[in-house]
């Protein structure tokens, strides 16, 4: 038996966000369901380093398909000033969950950006208006472009302002978007009056008030993933519809994580997993009016789900390199 390794190009050509984002969709169901298992996200914090690595393992059975695989990831955001690296990188082992065989070991950072995307492609597919056709970009770096390419399967969107403190950035992102969107730079309120507003930030401080928002934008919180991290105002977060994407990690490292321990959020503000709705236990966007939050700490079975559509396809195109991994 052979195990593929598949490195950053070969994970991007082989996974289509059309068919990551029902992948996941799917894996959310799983985990409703308890057709899951994942086991909490483990930390190891390196303050000395101003980073951290995360391992996330899982198994799903989504029905037609189950798979297992472990990532083990990074976030050092002084990767690409001091060293010229990604902040976040990654490392996915694939395993047939019969015999445990590891199919392959992929890239795991476009893995986690593209799952990330399509976390938030699911949840603006449940919580947005139907005829949003804007989107706001808070956070110009790597992971913005994928939330685009995921949102915009999920809406008809023609409008994208994008709000960063870096012009670079910015220019970067209409540079690679401009001929598909009508795209420009905007301050973090405009990003937040469009229809849909996915912030991808580090910060500790939150950046978006209830004031910055549309009366019925759909929030993607998509940068708190470690504990300390916040980047949406409290008040509006009481003020929101709160969906989550896992109860113990959003509590822990979510948006919610500094609210919910000094005592400002509880699970009275809590409308449910995002599992819930897609699987239709609870409803998504009911009124016009409101404004939704989505809270994404990222989950190990989006990686698995996405991993498998790669391998899948891999194997299919003979992409990659084959190795004899165990001699076996």
């Amino acid at each position: 038996m052979e195990t593929l390794l598949l490195d950053t190009d070969d994970v991007d050509a082989n996974a289509s966000m059309a068919e990551i984002v029902p992948a996941v969709r799917d894996a959310f169901a799983a985990y409703e369901r308890g057709d899951a298992q994942m086991p909490a996200k483990s930390y190891i914090d390196l303050p000395q380093y101003n980073g951290d690595f995360r391992s996330m393992p899982a198994y799903l059975d989504a029905g037609e398909w189950d798979a297992a695989g472990i990532k083990w990831v990074n976030a050092h955001p002084d990767n690409p000033d001091s060293f010229d690296l990604p902040t976040v990188m990654g490392t996915m082992i694939y395993s047939d969950p019969e015999n445990a065989y590891p199919l392959a070991i992929m890239d795991g950072t476009v893995l986690t950006m593209k799952r990330t995307g399509a976390a938030a492609a699911v949840a603006t597919d449940a919580l947005a208006v139907a005829d949003a056709t804007s989107v706001g970009i808070v956070g110009a770096g790597v992971q913005s472009y994928t939330q685009l390419e995921a949102i915009s399967q999920v809406r008809d969107i023609t409008e994208v302002v994008v709000s960063d403190l870096r012009e670079e950035r910015i220019t970067r992102f209409i540079e690679r978007f401009g001929d598909e969107f009508d795209v420009r730079a905007g301050s973090i309120s405009e990003a937040g009056h469009c229809d849909i507003l996915s912030t991808v930030t580090p910060v500790e401080d939150p950046i978006v008030g209830p004031d910055d928002l549309g009366p019925h934008t759909h929030v993607n919180a998509m940068g708190a993933d470690a504990a300390g991290k916040h980047e949406l105002a409290d008040r509006l977060l009481l003020a929101a519809k709160l969906v989550i994407d896992d109860y113990a990690q959003t509590t822990h490292s979510g948006e919610i994580n500094v609210p919910w321990n000094a005592g400002v959020l509880d699970d009275d503000d809590l409308y449910g997993e995002i599992g819930e709705i897609v699987t239709g236990a609870k409803a998504g966007r009911v009124e016009a009016d409101d404004v939704t939050v989505f809270d994404s700490t990222g989950l190990a079975i989006q990686d698995v789900a996405a991993a498998h559509v790669v391998y899948e396809h891999a194997a299919e195109r003979g992409s990659g390199t084959a190795f004899d991994l165990l001699g076996v």
